[in-house]
């Protein structure tokens, strides 16, 4: 199976303007990412996926693959798919089976956990793959910005949410906890090509809309999104903060 891993890479972030050229003990995020996800062995090659020239010549300058996407892009999911459509670099003309989206703020993805990903394609049920880490504690069960996830016994979620889910109806909350193994939901997709193709030009749903999550829309519009369950939880750069707690504790 011939997989592609995309690294979106956008400049203009509202809360950090430039960030995957911020510099991370002796090298950019970009660039810790890419290496990073290169190691992935699922992988048949990696490609950075940006709006802006600077990011694009950075990436070739240390010896990486990039290209020139467009800026109407307002997620990186269609940024995928524009990439996923044009070669992957001039030397290289194969069709991809599936895309793995690969966040560019994470500059320490581990490998294992793109492989982790990739082999959930080897169930041909699988549209979409995604990963959940067991929640550890009670207060991250109850935060909104910490998405949970219930799956099927196949493994398939069934939905994503925001609060906490399931709930328990004779229980009082401060209970729950200790009544269900929760998951949270780690944000690294990975899409076969044609589903790619179709999720894309999706109307936003109404659970979307009001959760505020993509993947609800691909739910809503019957694509099957397989789970594989992951004990390693990725440190993402959202802030000039991040980035600063990150270099203090010796990257």
């Amino acid at each position: 199976m011939n997989i592609l891993g995309v690294i979106p890479a956008r400049y203009a972030s509202t809360r950090f303007p430039g960030k995957p050229l911020a510099m991370i003990c002796g090298k950019s995020m970009i660039q810790r990412v890419y290496e990073q996800a290169s190691k992935a062995i699922s992988l048949s090659g990696v490609i950075v996926a940006t709006d802006d020239e600077r990011i694009f010549e950075h990436v070739v300058k240390f010896g990486g693959h990039a290209t020139m996407t467009k800026t109407s892009h307002t997620n990186g999911t269609s940024r995928c798919l524009e990439t996923l459509m044009m070669p992957a670099n001039k030397n290289r003309q194969e069709e991809f089976d599936a895309i793995i989206n690969i966040q560019g703020d994470e500059p320490f993805i581990e490998p294992a956990e793109i492989d982790r990903l990739a082999a959930l394609f080897v169930d041909k049920k699988t549209d979409i793959a995604t990963l959940v880490k067991v929640i550890e504690n009670k207060e991250a069960v109850f935060d909104p910005n910490t998405v949970k996830v219930v799956m099927d016994v196949d493994r398939f979620a069934l939905y994503f949410s925001r609060q906490a889910i399931p709930f328990f109806r004779d229980a009082e909350s401060s209970r729950w906890f200790d009544k269900h193994t929760y998951y949270k939901h780690i944000g690294i997709y990975g899409y076969r090509s044609e589903v790619l193709k179709k999720i894309v030009s999706l109307p936003s749903s109404p659970l979307e809309h009001a959760e505020k999550l993509e993947q609800l829309r691909w739910l809503e519009n019957g694509f099957r999104i397989k789970v594989e369950i992951t004990e390693f939880d990725s440190i993402s750069v959202d802030t000039p903060a991040d980035l600063e707690e990150i270099i203090n504790n010796g990257c």
